[in-house]
């Protein structure tokens, strides 16, 4: 099973945004090389069977753009589990709610996603860039112990 960990594109700082900070969308910019990275993605040809999305706007705003790129917006679902603070235990639940799905993207956010891809493989310092995007070989489903097969900063994928 291959886990696809893309962290949101660039979105408002913070002290810019006055609203609710789970409403704190892309920027420009963050739409602009997320669109990029899409298309990139679309040429991996990661035969996707689900795309799963926190429910924070910036991360449903990247998790939309990739799904139009990979004409897969009919295996997009928002996760709420897939929000601040998810974790390996939150993780166990998403499998096992998907448990027909070899090959899974998830899109979320820091410090989360580094921490679990960490944990997964049994440790190391994992930095996940946005928009960039990491994908994990879970070698026991079970046990959730996984290699860290790649690791592709948005540089290379906004190109």
């Amino acid at each position: 099973m291959k886990l696809y960990f893309l962290r949101h594109g660039i979105a408002m700082e913070r002290p810019e945004w006055k609203g609710d900070d789970a409403e704190r969308p892309l920027t420009k910019e963050g739409r602009e090389k997320m669109a990029r990275s899409a298309a990139v993605l679309a040429r991996l040809d990661l035969k996707l069977d689900v795309i799963l999305t926190s429910p924070l706007a910036r991360a449903r705003q990247t998790a939309e753009l990739v799904a139009e790129a990979l004409h897969a917006k009919d295996q997009l679902m928002q996760k709420s589990r897939l929000g601040l603070g998810f974790d390996r235990e939150q993780l166990v639940e998403i499998l096992r709610e998907q448990a027909g799905c070899e090959n899974i993207m998830l899109v979320g956010h820091e410090p989360d996603f580094s921490q679990t891809i960490s944990a997964l493989i049994g440790g190391g310092r994992i930095v996940c860039k946005k928009g960039g995007l990491a994908c994990v070989e879970l070698i026991d489903r079970m046990s959730l112990k996984g290699e860290l097969l790649w690791l592709l900063p948005p540089r290379l994928l906004a190109r």
